[in-house]
Parts: structure tokens; sequence; C-alpha cells
């Protein structure tokens, strides 16, 4: 079966990654993130994301970067823009795996335990139907804190915030 992962950065990419092969599945990696800001972010987490694909054998599609994009769908930060930003980023995928004959369409957001992990599989539920392609639901939480190591030892770059401007001004509240 032939899976295109979405994924968010190297770090959150490994542990679902290797769950997926060791089940026999032929993954390709789709780095698909308007929402990444500054955009040397978004080029940080995307050569760093290569490197790792290219050190165990992954192929690597990406989409666009188009900020406004992403604001465009969220809208403001008062909204509920991780719901939002969730549907923008798995209704994509789920196109371009339905466009590209992807048996299937899953992402690494899965992986972390900071994300709202109902809403993203509802999100990816409905990009599914939306897309005539399945979603592989997998609930990877228990290997965030591996992944995580792993990155580590390996020297991949591990970011402090999950991407957009607002959780940026979020990761440097000392309340939070």
């Amino acid at each position: 079966m032939r899976v295109l992962l979405h994924a968010c950065c190297g770090p959150c990419l490994i542990y679902p990654a290797d769950q997926l092969r060791r089940q026999g599945l032929d993954v390709t990696v789709y780095y698909f993130n308007p929402n990444i800001h500054p955009l040397a972010e978004y080029e940080k987490r995307l050569s760093t994301l290569m490197e790792y694909c290219q050190r165990v054998g992954l192929k690597v599609v990406s989409g666009d970067y188009d900020i406004d994009e992403y604001f465009r769908a969220v809208g403001s930060p008062d909204q509920d823009r991780c719901r939002l930003c969730y549907k923008l980023r798995l209704q994509e995928t789920a196109r371009r795996a339905a466009a590209d004959g992807y048996d299937a369409f899953s992402t690494t957001l899965l992986v972390s335990p900071y994300q709202k992990h109902d809403e993203l599989r509802q999100a990816g539920e409905e990009a599914a139907a939306a897309a005539g392609v399945a979603f592989l639901y997998e609930d990877w939480r228990t290997g965030y804190r591996a992944g995580q190591a792993r990155a580590r030892e390996l020297g991949i770059y591990r970011q402090k915030y999950c991407g957009c401007v607002y959780s940026k001004e979020e990761s440097r509240d000392p309340k939070r």
C-alpha cells in the first residue's frame, strides 16, 4: 500500500515513518506547511527533513509555501486556528494523495502530544471523504519521546514551537 505521509518536521517524522515502514507500507513524505513562519524557519525545517529522508531512504515531495494561504484559511488568532490549520494541510495532503494515486494518507502531527488529536482525526477523515482517498489514522503519541531522542542522537534540528507566528509568540510566554 502506498501512503503519502504529511510531515511537519524531521523530528516528528522519525517515529511515524518507522512504524509505517515496519508494516511494509510504501511511504512518501509530503512537506506542505504554509503555516510555518518565518520563511527562514520553513526552509530550515524543510532542509532538516530532506537530510533525514535522504539518510533513511525516504522519498520527499513538497507543496508550495504560501503564508497568505495560511492566513486566509485560519483568520484571526482568536478563531480556532489549530483546527483550521489542520484542515488546510490535511485537505491538501488528501488532494495530492488522490491526484498522485496513493492508497492512503496520514500525518506526523499525530505523534505530538501537544496537538489536538481529536481535531486532527476529524480533519483527516473529512479530507479523506472529500478527496476519495483513505485516511490512515494512527495514534503515535506513545512514540513521541523516542522520536525526539533519536532526533537528538542524530543532531537533527528541533524547533521550539509548532510553526505558526501565533505559536512562536506563545512559546515566548513564560506563563505557558
